[in-house]
C-alpha cells in the first residue's frame, strides 16, 4: 500500500484530471517546450514541510505544499491569460468541491497564482502560471 504521502499526492493528481480532462497531464517534468491545444498541467511531489507532532498516538502533521504548473496557449477565440484563468479556476472549483479528498486529508486549499508570458519568437501566445495545493494531513508514521 502507498505510504500517505504519495495517496495525498495521487489523489490531488486525480482531481485536477477530472478538473481538466483535456489538458495534457504531467507528473515531475519539467517546463513544456510546446503547450498541447488543451493545455499543459503539471503536479510536483511537492514539499511536506516540517510536521507538527502530537502524542498519544503519536501523529505527523504536515502542511504539505504541492506545486501545480498550469500553462495554456492563445487560441482563435481567447487569449492565453482568459484560457489560463479558467483553467485555474477549474482547478480551484474541484479544490473548493472536496477539501478533504474523500477522507484522505483533513483540509485541501489552494494558494494565489503566479503567473508569466512562456512566448518565445515564432511560438503561440502562452501563459504558464503556478499554484500550489497544501494538503493537511495526518498519519503515524512519517514514512507509510
Amino acid at each position: 500500500m502507498p505510504s500517505k504521502r504519495e495517496q495525498v499526492i495521487q489523489a490531488v493528481v486525480d482531481l485536477v484530471k477530472a478538473a481538466l480532462p483535456k489538458a495534457t497531464h504531467y507528473r515531475n517534468e519539467e517546463k513544456p517546450q510546446t503547450i498541447p491545444a488543451g493545455g499543459h498541467i503539471n503536479i510536483e511531489d511537492g514539499d511536506p514541510g516540517e510536521p507538527e507532532v502530537t502524542l498519544n498516538p503519536t501523529t505527523w502533521i504536515y502542511e504539505h505544499q504541492i506545486p501545480v504548473d498550469v500553462a495554456a496557449n492563445k487560441s482563435r477565440t481567447q487569449t492565453a491569460e482568459a484560457r489560463l484563468d479558467t483553467m485555474m479556476q477549474a482547478i480551484g472549483t474541484a479544490v473548493a468541491a472536496d477539501r478533504t479528498l474523500g477522507g484522505l486529508c483533513d483540509y485541501l486549499m489552494v494558494t494565489a497564482a503566479q503567473t508569466e508570458g512562456l512566448t518565445s519568437e515564432g511560438a503561440p501566445t502562452s501563459r504558464y502560471g503556478l499554484i500550489t495545493i497544501v494538503a493537511v494531513y495526518g498519519t503515524t508514521d512519517p514514512l507509510n
